[in-house]
């Protein structure tokens, strides 16, 4: 995914060369974030969004039993249903594929 521009418009090649020797010259330290690579397995990260849909279902139900009355009939609550509803202990009992000696 492409980094979102500085200005109004993309700057150009000689623009871009500009800033970088403008900002080397100032002396300003070099800073290179990189993404934290995940070490999980897919297993791992099978049981952990699983976990979290259920974590999040349950906040659901909370919220949907907080409603009040005058929003029990509402969109709102339908939809808050329609989460409650699903039935996810068919992904608990998912056991993944293990991986050729990957996982």
């Amino acid at each position: 995914m492409p980094r979102k521009s500085i200005g109004e418009t993309a700057m150009t090649n000689a623009e871009r060369q500009a800033r970088y020797r403008a900002a080397r010259a100032a002396g300003a330290p070099v800073i290179r974030m990189h993404r934290p690579v995940d070490h999980r397995s897919r297993a791992q990260r099978w049981n952990d969004n699983v976990a979290a849909l259920l974590q999040a279902q349950a906040e659901y139900a909370a919220g949907l039993d907080s409603l009040p009355d005058n929003l029990q009939q509402s969109a709102t609550a339908d939809a808050l249903r329609a989460i409650c509803d699903l039935d996810l202990t068919e992904l608990q009992a998912v056991i993944p594929p293990r991986g050729f000696g990957r996982d």
